[in-house]
């Protein structure tokens, strides 16, 4: 019996954790891993206390019609990416790897080309992640090394994001 891969198990768990993101457009879900240890996990979701969009009904940025990557001052979620640096210490974050993936929620199908928005780039950038890691299809992923966005500073251009 063949073993699955290191990076496809923590995407496996990623993708069970993302079943607890509350967002009506797309679910994302990270986890820090560093020495093969879970350092911490996130979804999207409301910030804590306030009120999810699931549980609204109305999705602010899905009425609007807004364009992926853009205007997510309107968005009541704070991403996965974050949740995950918050709930880490800086000490278990440095060096260490995220991985990260992305569901649509009407669909249930991973997010075409999923990449941290430019605002979780700079979070990661500053927590001390070396790697990030996306699903692309089930047994497929992108391994970005975080000192590419740190050398192609996509804050001085457009960017797409989530």
């Amino acid at each position: 019996m063949a073993r699955i891969d290191k990076h496809n198990y923590y995407l496996d768990i990623c993708e069970t954790i993302s079943e607890r993101g509350t967002c009506m457009r797309r679910n994302f879900a990270a986890i820090i891993v560093k020495n093969d240890e879970i350092m911490s996990t996130g979804y999207s979701g409301a910030p804590r206390g306030r009120m999810n969009c699931c549980d609204l009904g109305v999705c602010r940025r899905e009425e609007l019609k807004v364009p992926r990557g853009t205007r997510y001052e309107l968005c009541r979620s704070v991403h996965a990416e974050q949740n995950a640096i918050i709930s880490a210490r800086r000490n278990d974050m440095l060096g260490a790897t995220l991985y990260l993936i992305g569901k649509e929620v009407n669909s249930g199908e991973l997010v075409e080309n999923a990449s941290p928005c430019s605002l979780c780039k700079r979070f990661i950038i500053n927590s001390g992640i070396q790697k990030v890691i996306i699903r692309d299809n089930k047994i497929q992923y992108r391994i970005v090394c975080v000192e590419e966005w740190i050398e192609n500073d996509d804050s001085l251009q457009g960017d797409g994001g989530y």
